[in-house]
């Protein structure tokens, strides 16, 4: 049996228009049609729909950190990040041993596997940020820890039963074999970012020559914007071949740069949250990759010396906040949609489009969740089930 929802305003594709209708049948969309609704449609009588939110960097979320994570943790993460809009995620493991970093993948991947229909979020795989990182860039990633990408590493990332699910690695492709490891990971159909990365503008764009398609945390970690070496934003920003994963807190980027980021590229970002545990909790200690960070009254969390240590911040909160520099509302949208969407492989989420992922959010006139659905089943509604922690944190 069909269900349709109609709406005064849709995002369809990067343009917002109404109204428009969206029929749904088997958890795929079958037809958007604009103009009046149909007689058998649902009608919201105000607001916005659009496609649901696809976040492909996060660590953890309500007090769950992915490094430990079980199905019950899984679960957690899984009915919370509908309320942030949130309806794809790709749970992201920092710097490890190489062998402690595949245990945790399968360890993810076998708590993924274990959700119910209907429970949410669904994750999409695994994303390794590390750790074949530079430790001259290493941010709250323990050097120690951090090795180089040789043969026999890119050998065990690339096992039988973990390539379907691994998604994105982040590396630094100036390390002796980045390269190297640029090429066999984009040729196995795998998403290489570059992050935690002192390379020069030269190295930045010879690992997209190699195969490298996005950059992790735009200016955070890595060589920064000279006006004669450009560092890895520099080429981020006037190479097409790079979609820009940029954490909008406002605290990673300034608003200013921000803003300049659309300006100069809008169309190729990607808006991440880079969660840790202490996403959607209140002050306190929480882990991250086994590490505790301290998330004070300011939002941000940080290691015990004071660094910023991933964020706190939900994807519903970084469109506002990007329109809130002056972003149009269309595009803010379209860099947690589409843009992570394509970016990743997914051509089916992100987009309220024929045969789409049935994934939509319905937002009220401030760009906040109203009700979500996932596969085409309602999986939140803010008038029956907004949990008393995220709606702090919101």
């Amino acid at each position: 049996m069909d269900t349709v929802v109609a709406a005064p305003r849709a995002l369809l594709g990067r343009t917002i228009t109404g109204p428009a209708s969206v029929r749904i049948r088997a958890g795929r969309i079958v037809e958007i049609v604009t103009g009046e609704p149909p007689v058998d449609a649902e009608v919201l009588t105000d607001g916005l729909l659009t496609p649901g939110l696809v976040d492909v960097q996060v660590n953890g979320a309500v007090g769950v950190d992915f490094a430990e994570v079980d199905a019950e943790g899984m679960r957690s993460v899984a009915r919370a990040l509908p309320q942030t809009g949130v309806t794809r995620f790709l749970p992201t493991l920092i710097t490890a041993p190489v062998p402690v970093a595949l245990r945790q993948a399968r360890a993810v991947l076998a708590a993924s596997a274990a959700l119910p229909e209907g429970s949410g979020a669904r994750p999409l795989g695994v994303h390794l940020e590390g750790p074949f990182l530079s430790p001259k860039r290493a941010g709250v990633h323990d050097p120690a820890l951090m090795v180089e990408p040789g043969p026999a590493e890119i050998d065990l990332l690339l096992a039988e039963d973990l390539l379907r699910a691994l998604r994105m690695v982040t590396l630094a492709p100036e390390q002796p074999g980045g390269l190297d490891a640029v090429r066999r990971l984009s040729e196995a159909g795998v998403l290489v970012a570059v992050g935690h990365s002192d390379a020069t503008g030269e190295q930045t764009r010879s690992a997209a020559e190699a195969g490298a398609r996005m950059v992790t945390h735009l200016f955070n970690a890595q060589r920064p914007l000279g006006h004669r070496e450009p560092g890895v934003p520099g080429v981020a920003l006037v190479d097409d071949r790079f979609t820009l994963g940029l954490i909008a807190d406002l605290a990673h980027v300034g608003p200013d740069v921000c803003r300049l980021v659309f300006n100069a590229a809008g169309h190729r970002v990607a808006l991440v949250t880079d969660a840790v545990a202490a996403a959607g909790m209140p002050p306190g200690r929480y882990q991250l990759g086994g590490e505790v960070v301290v998330l004070t009254e300011d939002g941000v969390p940080r290691s015990p010396e004071g660094t910023i240590a991933g964020s706190a911040l939900t994807l519903d909160r970084a469109v506002r906040n990007i329109v809130s520099v002056g972003v149009d509302v269309a595009d803010a949208l379209a860099s947690a949609t589409i843009i992570p969407a394509d970016a990743i492989g997914e051509p089916t989420l992100g987009r309220l489009a024929p045969n789409a992922v049935a994934d939509m959010v319905w937002w009220d006139d401030d760009l906040r969740p109203r009700r979500v659905w996932v596969d085409g089943e309602v999986v939140f509604d803010a008038e029956i089930d907004l949990s008393p922690e995220l709606a702090t944190a919101l």
